[in-house]
């Protein structure tokens, strides 16, 4: 019977769909013995799972309950099987992408300061905002920006590059795509710098690999548009953090990020205090129903894997 290891303080409702085929084994965050287990899920911090693994002995596949498996390539030996959480965290940040893509063309971050102040009149500083992108706008009284017509290009064209285009698309964007393969309607990242001073806004949604460590650094923010928006829901570290501080300290861009390097981001950084930015604390791939999808994946693999079949997600190389 295959012994599939879970993190003892999971809710037991989320286990339901394992068949009778599978021996459940609850893993302690910090296990005091050996534990017998041919199947992980492993769903602590990352940062606790080194941990967790010298305990564990016989474990034959690993399913990451995340999309990015960067910080646990280096754990697990060769012959460990590892399995990414590729369309589980599709929902959420699709959804996290559009709201911050939403948020900034609005400029909430500027009208929750005002808002704090207190004072209505502040409003009209708004267009100051609005001329990083249009230039001078005369005696425009234009306090926001919109998405349509707006050319938007998504770094990353995986499932979840593809869930962000499905949510935007309504809002009449146009698209350019990059990924790591070129296809039909795709381009490849040597297009990358070429395709930056097209777009009005930036969203990078790719792995974080040796490739694509700073590959957003102070030559191609540079390329970017005035005033274009860099949204990024992958890494921290896809983006050089001293050359976005200088691209926004200059407000010659504007930016939304759920990752950062270094992170957690610490107090005083001074990213927390620069111009027209958003930060989320790397929650845009979370939300209620995220683990109902993760066991749901979770338990198809234990069955693909009794029954011998190939596993899906299976991480090769970086990713």
């Amino acid at each position: 019977m295959l012994r599939v290891g879970v993190n003892a303080s999971v809710d037991r409702a989320l286990l339901k769909d394992f068949t009778r085929e599978v021996e459940l084994v609850w893993v302690p965050d910090e296990p005091q013995e050996e534990i017998e287990v041919d199947f992980w899920i492993p769903l602590s911090h990352p940062s606790r799972v080194p941990a967790q693994w010298p305990h564990l002995k016989g474990v034959r596949v690993v399913q990451a309950p995340w999309a990015g498996v960067d910080l646990l390539r280096h754990i697990f030996p060769p012959k460990v099987v590892l399995c990414d959480a590729r369309g589980v965290h599709d929902i959420p940040t699709a959804e996290w992408a559009v709201a911050a893509v939403l948020a900034m063309q609005k400029y909430f971050p500027f009208y929750v300061q005002m808002q704090e102040h207190g004072d209505w009149s502040r409003r009209w500083q708004a267009r100051e905002i609005y001329q990083l992108s249009h230039g001078e706008v005369g005696s425009s009284r234009a306090l926001v920006d919109e998405i349509a017509d707006y050319t938007v290009l998504i770094v990353g064209y995986g499932s979840i590059g593809q869930a962000i285009e499905a949510r935007l698309a309504p809002f009449g964007a146009k698209f350019l795509r990059v990924a790591r393969s070129a296809r039909e309607g795709v381009e490849p990242v040597s297009k990358l710098d070429e395709l930056l001073s097209q777009a009005d806004i930036v969203i990078l949604i790719i792995p974080l690999t040796s490739e694509t460590r700073h590959l957003i650094d102070r030559k191609r923010l540079a390329k970017m548009k005035p005033g274009a928006l860099l949204v990024n829901a992958a890494r921290g570290a896809i983006v050089e953090t001293d050359a976005l501080l200088q691209a926004l300290n200059q407000k010659r861009i504007r930016a939304a990020i759920d990752v950062t390097e270094p992170e957690p981001l610490p107090l005083g950084h001074p990213l927390w205090n620069a111009p027209n930015l958003l930060i989320t604390p790397h929650v845009a791939g979370d939300s209620a129903k995220f683990m109902k999808r993760l066991f749901v994946l979770a338990s198809a693999q234990a069955e693909r894997f009794v029954r011998g079949e190939p596993l899906l997600n299976v991480v090769n190389g970086e990713y």
